[in-house]
């Protein structure tokens, strides 16, 4: 005989397991996309022009590495699954509207920073670059503010998921202790 009760329990686990793996995940990209908001390239708008396409060259060759891509995939791929899993629950809504906002920020991501990348990584060599200073202008502005955009995006996205792993956490079972009908007054 199957106890009910404990396969709804260790599917809520499950979904609740993959909520938390889905919110870690947009939060490190949130917080990845907030700094490069805050510091690097307010940092690097400090630098001269070769030293930046440099260094912003050297980023965009560096982040393209296993454990960003974990991160900025799993977000996606996670909040999904987590959204199946939930429909017909609470936090369902909110897992939803999550992922759509992520979806326009992970759109974004690739439909304009990562061209935008591209076009800084084909420029060449930073030292043989004939203007500089047009090859930055061409790529500073626009990344910055499209960064700043998927930076609101990714940190909307993480307070849906945060409320989403609120709302299934008062979904879940209490303990019988808890329960009004257990235990005295006094120990409640």
């Amino acid at each position: 005989m199957t106890d009910i009760r404990g396969t709804e329990s260790r599917g809520r686990n499950t979904a609740g397991a993959v909520l938390g793996v889905a919110t870690v995940a947009m939060g490190l990209i949130a917080g990845a996309f907030y700094v490069f908001a805050c510091a690097v390239m307010p940092g690097l708008a400090r630098s001269g022009d070769r030293v930046y396409i440099e260094v912003m060259q050297n980023i965009n060759d560096v982040i393209q590495n296993p454990v960003f891509f974990a991160s900025f995939m799993g977000a996606l791929l996670f909040t999904a699954v987590s959204a199946w899993q939930l429909r017909g629950t609470a936090p369902h809504r909110w897992v939803v509207a999550a992922l759509i906002v992520y979806v326009v920020a992970f759109a974004l991501t690739s439909f304009v920073n990562v061209p935008l990348n591209d076009d800084l990584m084909n420029a060449g060599d930073p030292a043989k670059i004939a203007d500089p200073a047009a090859v930055r202008e061409k790529f500073e502005d626009a990344w910055v503010a499209w960064n700043v955009v998927r930076a609101v995006l990714c940190t909307l996205a993480f307070a849906l998921l945060a409320r989403a792993l609120v709302l299934l956490g008062k979904g879940a079972p209490q303990s019988a202790y808890l329960d009004s009908a257990a235990g005295s007054s006094a120990s409640r």
